[in-house]
């Protein structure tokens, strides 16, 4: 005799077939194929996340972040979450109600800190450039001396735009102001050289499905001292629960304090992408990444098509492809997607239907790729015959 008082509703109860997906070369902005090292690693059998095994992984992350970075901060962790989750973080922890804030726009990913860091709370002030174009010295000097926010926010590598914001000198000016520099590295870690320290950069985050070539769901976040500093004189408890890393401390720390449940094998294919990075060495990537983006631009041009971004501040790991007058960029994805299974991206906002997004972003760093898509970019929108 069944002891269910209520009729089971079969109607949503699919009988589906086992997973098969296409084997696509991701060549967009992100993500980038997963390394079959990486695979392999989060195919591992799974442990408890305060299993002292888990915990010794742990610290090998946090190590190894440390030199992808090029930092020694100490409060280096892995966000449980995708690349906006981290972002996130860094606003929910370093802005509380009424601090000012400024924010470079020159992007898509400009803009949505704008969104996060209002609603925390924060007066947010804007600096503004047409995208593909960088913020010079000048105009960030002008916006802090005009602003005195408590926080900068600037994307060194944007997606949405294939440009990369110089930051060598950003530090000691935002030191100058009293004030916090926050970067979005999300596009740039383990492909374009990055230096947290050398740089003064305060905090920073990133994406694991990037350059990295982890999937999706793990994201990298780095807090120096003075954003620490910032964090403890809060005067209200993080907003955000799950991203409060007042708590996050006790867990990523000695005390390894339960917090929520870290996702096991996501950290595994974060610790066996970062091992990755440091076999091949900081120096000898970013220049691969360089040498196929160079090969790539000179292919570009040699079949009649433009980049977007003048070349002292293109991205090595994405480039925007100008559509040329009369193609559908639309339709030219979508030939290379059904015909030969290479994924691109179309522009974002100002860049719609203006540009396609090509990322060559760590293992699909390779010249072999370049030849693949520049022939049958030529093949789909018919140039350089």
């Amino acid at each position: 005799m069944s002891t269910n008082i209520f009729n089971i509703n079969d109607s949503h109860r699919l009988q589906t077939k086992q997973l098969d997906v296409p084997p696509r070369l991701l060549l967009g902005p992100g993500p980038s194929n997963a390394h079959p090292r990486i695979l392999q690693a989060m195919a591992m059998r799974q442990i408890g996340h305060l299993d002292p095994a888990f915990l010794k992984l742990m610290d090998e992350i946090q190590e190894l972040l440390r030199y992808a970075w090029q930092t020694d901060n100490k409060f280096t962790i892995p966000v449980s979450g995708t690349g906006s989750a981290a972002m996130e973080a860094c606003f929910a922890n370093l802005i509380e109600p009424g601090d000012k804030i400024l924010i470079g726009v020159n992007g898509y990913f400009g803009n949505r800190m704008v969104d996060m860091a209002g609603r925390y709370g924060g007066e947010v002030r804007q600096l503004n450039r047409s995208w593909g174009e960088v913020f010079t010295m000048e105009e960030i000097r002008a916006g802090l001396e005009k602003h005195r926010p408590g926080v900068l926010g600037l994307v060194h590598a944007e997606t949405s735009t294939g440009a990369c914001q110089p930051l060598e000198d950003i530090g000691n000016l935002c030191r100058e102001y009293d004030c916090l520099l926050l970067v979005d590295t999300v596009t740039s870690l383990g492909g374009v050289p990055v230096f947290i320290d050398e740089w003064k950069i305060d905090a920073g985050y990133s994406g694991s499905q990037k350059c990295l070539n982890c999937p999706p769901g793990i994201a990298p976040l780095t807090f120096g001292e003075r954003a620490l500093a910032k964090l403890r004189s809060r005067k209200s408890k993080v907003a955000n629960w799950y991203l409060d890393m007042t708590m996050l401390m006790s867990y990523w720390g000695s005390e390894r304090t339960y917090h929520h449940t870290a996702p096991i094998n996501m950290n595994y294919g974060l610790r066996e992408a970062l091992r990755i990075v440091a076999e091949e060495g900081l120096e000898a990537r970013w220049q691969r990444h360089r040498e196929v983006s160079e090969f790539f631009w000179k292919g570009l041009r040699d079949i009649g098509l433009e980049c977007h971004v003048v070349a002292e501040h293109r991205l090595p790991s994405l480039t925007t492809v100008k559509i040329p007058e009369g193609v559908d960029g639309k339709t030219v994805q979508k030939k290379l997607l059904n015909e030969f299974n290479i994924e691109i991206a179309g522009g974002l906002g100002e860049l719609a239907d203006k540009v396609w997004r090509v990322g060559l972003m760590g293992y699909n760093s390779r010249r072999e790729n370049v030849v693949l898509l520049l022939k049958t970019l030529q093949t789909a929108i018919g140039v350089g015959d």
